[in-house]
């Protein structure tokens, strides 16, 4: 697959996190909000998108590394589209408070909480693609959620909304995606047999 047929799959995966990041903040139900984001996650999978916290675990091979990368910037893209549009509709959903506790946690906390999201995210994939239950979808997405894992890309998208660009920001999302991948890695490496 060329790196631009990556790129817009990555765009397309983090425009439908983007709108799954939508859902979760129009809904006062946060239950009913991690369920409704799952549709994110479930459409990436299904449509084949490229999704980096869905697709770092799996990579066999060094020279996959830079694909990665243009799914991290692909995702980043597609997360800032939705924001974008959201903020142009004038939707009544604000992320800025949480941002503001995101970016309160120092960054150990938000390492190991992004580790423990790509753990799920790991498993969610694997799980999916070995039994084609939409349930192995959606009870890791409610889990990261509902127990404040730090999943990278709907983090871009909340930031994006927010308008939180500032170094500080970036610090936190480079760290998010070092512990999401790393979360992914540990599952994805089987020192068993599978």
């Amino acid at each position: 697959m060329s790196k631009m047929q990556i790129l817009m799959k990555s765009i397309y995966a983090g425009f439908v996190i983007g709108i799954g990041g939508i859902i979760y903040l129009s809904v006062e139900n946060k239950i009913m909000g991690s369920l409704l984001f799952s549709f994110g996650l479930l459409t990436i999978v299904t449509q084949g998108f490229y999704l980096y916290t869905g697709k770092i675990g799996f990579v066999k091979e060094f020279k996959e590394l830079p694909d990665m990368a243009v799914t991290i910037c692909g995702n980043y893209i597609g997360t800032m589209i939705t924001a974008g549009l959201a903020n142009a509709a004038q939707l009544k959903i604000d992320s800025s408070k949480l941002v503001d506790v995101k970016l309160d946690h120092n960054l150990w906390n938000v390492f190991f909480l992004s580790v423990l999201c790509g753990v799920m995210m790991y498993l969610a994939i694997d799980n999916y693609n070995k039994n084609k239950n939409i349930v192995f979808i959606i009870a890791p997405v409610m889990i990261f959620i509902l127990s404040g894992f730090e999943h990278s890309i709907a983090n871009m998208f909340y930031f994006n909304l927010a308008g939180s660009f500032g170094p500080k920001s970036f610090g936190y999302i480079l760290t998010m995606l070092a512990g999401n991948g790393i979360g992914a890695r540990v599952f994805g490496i089987r020192p068993y047999n599978a």
